[in-house]
């Protein structure tokens, strides 16, 4: 059974409407309307259409027990003494599905990570039981079909999500995005037969999916990578290497992409599902990391590392492009990762400068603290539209949506760490010690400004589409 604090899972019925389908709500029974429809299903002999006829009466219900739940918790978490709660997205135009998908999130990272973030952090602790819970509520096939136990959900949605999650324990949340990102590379590139095989078990985090793309002499120029694929028979043989995997010596399934041509251009790479138990695969030692210290970053080796031929994602030569559609994607959900720690911090740093007193005032008081608050906030709203505006593009299937998404990822990651920077400023030296989260924050967010295509690299992009059209 369910624990009962991760209990509310995304569903879409066949209407076509995202509406939370809750069992329990932290705690909170479920409508009686349940228990009627599980005895007629039980004890009595029911056409397919009844049974549709109930099923969408008791998520009817649902709907209206969620809403006074999440409503709640907004009204808990704005409870405190300041009228603005950035954590609580209250200036953010939302649809009422979006802002309860938003507040399960926050809620379930609250309430599960981040009363543990500060010792899974000190330990370098990779929480998958909490991932697990994450998993039961639908958050680890955001984007993922419901055939096979995704939640169908939208890219603009997965944003909020990801966004809520990171509010407790960014380096963790990163790792459940990647993830996604894998899982979606197999539901839109993969056959039937590998859905079948991969997703339904992806998408309970039961088995943990990392990406392998970048090299140690290919990160930037990642079209120049060198791990080789070579056809023997009913199998491939893979020989090269991996580096700054996230993931890498627990995952289960590893999505690789090598090159299976002769030549030295993109379009001779492909994508192969490298499960951990393969032959010929060897992790490096755990790295020692500035942060991200809650997921297992490792080097990847092949040596005649053997796979079934059918482990090819797509077609061949469709690796580089399956890897660049990932980080469409992947971009946004980093960029919204910073954009949970920035919301924490900016929460933090304000409720800081209410309570510490100088000179005989608050800080809150000084114009100087003010005027950097208000630059904050002003960095997180802009950024949070321009994120939102590049998903809707990517879900749209706009031909600007390459050049929307590196946008977005260089803004919010940019402006996403200077909002961490700045909250542990005005916190002054106790910002600088562990005892206070903003410096978690700070670690975990500075990476992000290299990962899933460095900030520069998004000025590549971006420049690009704007003078070449």
């Amino acid at each position: 059974e369910r624990p009962h604090s991760a209990a509310t899972a995304l569903r879409k019925p066949r209407s076509g409407k995202f509406i939370p389908n809750t069992v329990f709500a932290y705690g909170t029974l479920f409508p009686a309307s349940l228990v009627v429809f599980l005895f007629r299903l039980l004890f009595s002999c029911l056409s397919l259409s009844e049974i549709m006829l109930s099923f969408r009466h008791v998520v009817s219900g649902a709907r209206a027990h969620l809403r006074p739940c999440a409503a709640a918790a907004a009204a808990r978490r704005a409870g405190a003494a300041r009228s603005t709660s950035f954590v609580a997205n209250d200036l953010e135009p939302l649809t009422d599905d979006q802002r309860e998908f938003y507040n399960v999130a926050v809620d379930f990272a609250q309430n599960e990570m981040l009363p543990h973030a500060e010792k899974w952090d000190e330990e370098e602790y990779f929480p998958v039981d909490t991932m697990r819970k994450a998993a039961e509520l639908g958050f680890a096939g955001i984007y993922v079909g419901e055939e096979y136990g995704g939640s169908g959900l939208t890219r603009t949605d997965a944003t909020l999500i990801f966004e809520g999650l990171a509010t407790s324990c960014t380096s963790t949340t990163a790792y459940i995005s990647i993830h996604n990102m894998c899982a979606w590379m197999i539901d839109t590139f993969g056959n039937d037969e590998q859905r079948a095989q991969w997703l339904p078990d992806l998408c309970a985090m039961n088995k943990l999916a990392s990406y392998c793309l970048t090299e140690p002499n290919s990160g930037s120029d990642a079209a120049s990578l060198k791990t080789k694929a070579v056809r023997s028979g009913d199998e491939y043989v893979l020989n090269g290497s991996k580096m700054f995997i996230s993931g890498a010596g627990t995952s289960d399934v590893y999505l690789v992409m090598a090159r299976s041509g002769d030549d030295d251009t993109a379009g001779s790479i492909s994508c192969f599902a490298v499960p951990k138990d393969a032959p010929g695969l060897k992790f490096g030692k755990k790295e020692k990391k500035l942060g991200w210290n809650t997921q297992p970053t490792r080097a990847v080796f092949f040596e005649d590392c053997r796979i079934p031929a059918a482990n090819v994602i797509g077609n061949l030569g469709q690796g580089f492009k399956i890897a660049m559609a990932g980080l469409d994607g992947g971009r946004l959900n980093i960029g919204a990762c910073s954009l949970g720690a920035a919301a924490a911090s900016l929460d933090a740093a304000v409720e800081y400068t209410k309570g510490r007193k100088q000179f005989g005032k608050p800080l809150s008081a000084f114009q100087a603290s003010q005027f950097k608050i208000a630059d904050m906030a002003t960095k997180l709203h802009s950024s949070r539209l321009m994120l939102r505006s590049a998903a809707s593009a990517l879900d749209q299937k706009s031909p600007n949506a390459t050049m929307l998404c590196a946008m977005a990822k260089k803004l919010a990651t940019d402006q996403g760490f200077a909002i961490c920077n700045d909250a542990l400023q005005l916190h002054g030296g106790y910002g600088y010690l562990k005892d206070y989260p903003i410096q978690r924050y700070l670690r975990d967010v500075r990476v992000h400004q290299i990962l899933e295509g460095t900030n520069e690299i998004m000025n590549v992009i971006v420049s690009r589409r704007v003078l070449d059209g």
